[in-house]
């Protein structure tokens, strides 16, 4: 099948939602009315509370929302398939996502800007306040993990472990040893073949591209002949042996290393935004479409200069690790959530937004004209119970593997937290609330189009980490997953891009496939040209997702910062709940930023993304359930079933992967603890224990909330002005 034909579909139908449906939802249902005070003028204050242009606004709110879900879901989805995601999508962002944006934009202009803690405190009780608030900050927490550890994917560099006992197969004399430190590199040459022990029979699997190993402390790699390297090649009788295994140590790693061009370009973004906040409010205030134009221009160059920076003399300066870019995130959200909105916020969320809708208006004009086959299946039934990058089975996991493309209970901070203290008029409500959702959804169809349109084989090649390859071997064989191509993507690209687990890699080589048929048929003969370019649409495309996750890092961190205020101007005192006070502003922050930072460090990406998932989605159901009460509190239970229909399935579905989850999590614990106390491992017992911790507490807020908004709806609901 080819794209074209399913993307148009899905847009006439998202077209006709927009137009029928969320009309309904604004004069029906909320009945916007542009006669009324909004927030931003009620309590203007040039810090939080301050009247933003409709588009200014819409790109603020597009760029907190769009995070790495809707990019990122859909493409660790497409191991089920791309079917089924698209379905989930459209469905789910029409009637349900788009739904809760919404009406939490509403109902949080009517409260007074109110956060969702505040408004569950006032419509549906202290019960239910409290136990939103508590859940409320875990799950932030815990979702700002999950985006940020997509950047840390893919950027930073890391070691990966082959299986215990594994050895390497290679042609002789081809390794090159070089001492470093308290440690040994070894260049690895293509066309070797890794060989390791699995139920008790030798396993191999070849290794088409070069890579670097390294051996700590005073290890070596000493070769010997195999008794038969090479089984379809039998040992000829011959002086010099043609091939040479090397067993490796414990300590051997295969280093991954990280990405110069991309971690420069990303990093160049933040003083362009706020050369871009300078110039719209203090330099040429108010000329919007001139900041816009000269930051859309400074990205670009940024992105073109990152390709010079790579191959430079200071290259080796943003070559950062894993542990480095988690840093220098953290560190970015926190200066991000303590500036005033106007300094960073503002002018990198509108610079970026612009960015990413042009970008994906770029990629849906490519699937139009180079209409790309779609190369996965439609429905992969060899991995619908689980495979290399979603665990689980297809129910539930399908469901909390993609959250921000079709429901998001982050999205209801954003619509209650920075949105609604911003807005202008209530009629602005519609296409930012509404509309900026379906954009989103938008972009979870082109996401996983665009990881359809790749190869089985390289798409499991850069979504499977490398130390986890030899055991999905055998079933990629079977499917016919062929990964000699992606060495033809490394060479373009000038990247390492296998075991880049995440989905980041995976959609920027997507992307770059989808600009590169449209090249094909514009530049006809000149292959060279085009094949030059894929570098630059590849690193484009990496700075793309990264403005996703960053702008949604400096939100979230941002909102819950304001969360913890609340919190402590009611425990510590009330001045610490004032959001303009710079100690607590600061203090709340750094507490925030130390929690998902944590998080970030703790766990590799498949169970921190599932924690996420579960989290995400827990909190959209917490969301409906507060904004069903609040629709039986302003005399609108006829239309309950708006917010309940959705609430009921995000329900199903959550509490299933949770008990899933929360089983594993459960299990390796009692592993651990079975093994004898100087074998056991102290990080994997804490983060077992500490993340069914977080499961349970959420599992329970959300029963809390859930009895609590029923026995508002179906008991005597107070009738409150708006």
């Amino acid at each position: 099948m080819h794209a074209m034909p399913l993307l148009l579909g899905i847009l006439c139908v998202m077209a006709i939602a927009y137009r029928y449906y969320s009309n309904f939802l604004a004069f029906k249902v909320v009945g916007l009315d542009d006669s009324r005070q909004t927030p931003a003028y009620q309590f203007e204050d040039g810090q939080n509370y301050h009247p933003t242009p409709k588009w200014v606004l819409f790109g603020h709110h597009f760029a907190a929302i769009s995070g790495a879900g809707p990019l990122i879901g859909p493409v660790l989805a497409a191991q089920f398939g791309y079917m089924p995601g698209l379905l989930w999508i459209v469905i789910g962002v029409c009637l349900a996502g788009a739904v809760q944006d919404f009406i939490a934009l509403a109902a949080s202009m009517r409260r007074g800007g109110r956060s969702l803690a505040q408004i569950a405190l006032s419509d549906v009780g202290p019960a239910a306040g409290t136990a939103a608030t508590i859940a409320i900050l875990f799950i932030l927490v815990i979702a700002l993990a999950g985006l940020g550890k997509v950047v840390v994917k893919a950027l930073g560099g890391e070691e990966v472990r082959y299986p215990a006992g594994s050895s390497l197969v290679m042609p002789q004399g081809m390794t090159i040893s070089q001492s470093v430190e308290n440690h040994t590199l070894h260049q690895v040459p293509p066309n070797s073949k890794l060989t390791w022990m699995s139920g008790g029979q030798r396993q191999e699997m070849p290794i088409s591209e070069a890579f670097t190993l390294k051996i700590a402390g005073e290890h070596s790699l000493l070769p010997r002949l195999p008794e038969s390297a090479f089984p379809s090649e039998p040992l000829q009788e011959a002086a010099t042996p043609t091939v040479t295994q090397y067993d490796l140590p414990t300590s051997a790693v295969r280093l991954v290393p990280g990405s110069s061009w991309g971690t420069f370009t990303i990093a160049a973004t933040i003083p362009i935004a706020l050369f871009v906040g300078l110039y719209t409010y203090r330099i040429r205030k108010g000329r919007v479409i001139e900041a816009s134009i000269i930051g859309a221009i400074l990205t670009l160059v940024a992105t073109v200069a990152g390709g010079y920076v790579a191959n430079s003399p200071i290259a080796p300066w943003f070559n950062w690790t894993d542990t480095q870019v988690t840093w220098a995130m953290a560190g970015y959200g926190f200066v991000a959530s303590v500036l005033p909105v106007w300094v960073l916020l503002c002018p990198r969320d509108y610079l970026s937004s612009f960015l990413k809708v042009g970008t994906i208006i770029a990629l849906i004009l490519g699937v139009f004209i180079a209409n790309p086959e779609l190369k996965a299946p439609a429905f992969n039934t060899m991995f619908f119970n689980g495979g290399p990058t979603v665990k689980g089975a297809i129910f539930p996991f399908l469901f909390i593997t993609i959250m921000c493309g079709a429901i998001s209970g982050f999205h209801a901070l954003v619509s209650s937290g920075t949105t609604p203290k911003m807005i202008k008029q209530e009629s602005h409500a519609r296409p930012i609330g509404y509309g900026a959702m379906l954009i989103e959804g938008t972009v979870g169809v082109v996401a996983m189009i665009a990881a359809a349109t790749l190869p089985v084989g390289d798409y499991y090649a850069m979504n499977t980490d490398l130390g986890m390859v030899p055991q999905y071997h055998d079933r990629f064989v079977e499917i016919g997953a062929d990964v000699d191509h992606l060495n033809v993507y490394e060479e373009r690209t000038q990247e390492a891009l296998r075991g880049r687990t995440g989905g980041a890699v995976t959609l920027a080589v997507g992307m770059a496939h989808i600009f590169d048929g449209i090249a094909q048929k514009v530049a006809g003969g000149s292959q060279a040209f085009v094949e030059g370019l894929w570098k630059y649409w590849y690193h484009f495309a990496i700075m793309f997702e990264a403005l996703f996750i960053l702008t949604t890092i400096d939100t979230g961190t941002r909102v819950g910062r304001f969360l913890i205020q609340e919190i402590g101007g009611k425990l510590i005192h009330p001045k610490f709940g004032q959001t303009d006070w710079w100690p607590s502003a600061v203090i709340a922050t750094a507490l925030m930023v130390c929690g998902w930072a944590y998080f970030l460090g703790s766990d590799n990406f498949a169970t921190i993304w599932g924690m996420f998932g579960v989290a995400n989605q827990m909190l959209a159901v917490i969301a409906l359930a507060i904004l069903s009460a609040y629709l039986a509190n302003i005399g609108k239970r006829r239309y309950l079933w708006v917010t309940i229909c959705p609430m009921l399935l995000v329900l199903t579905t959550t509490t299933t992967a949770a008990f899933v989850l929360g089983h594993a999590q459960v299990n390796g614990f009692m592993t651990q603890m079975s093994k004898a106390a100087g074998t056991r491992n102290g990080t994997i017992l804490f983060n077992s224990a500490l993340q069914t911790t977080l499961i349970v507490i959420m599992l329970t807020c959300t029963a809390i909330v859930l009895v609590s908004a029923a026995r508002r709806i179906w008991g005597r609901p107070e009738v409150r002005a708006e």
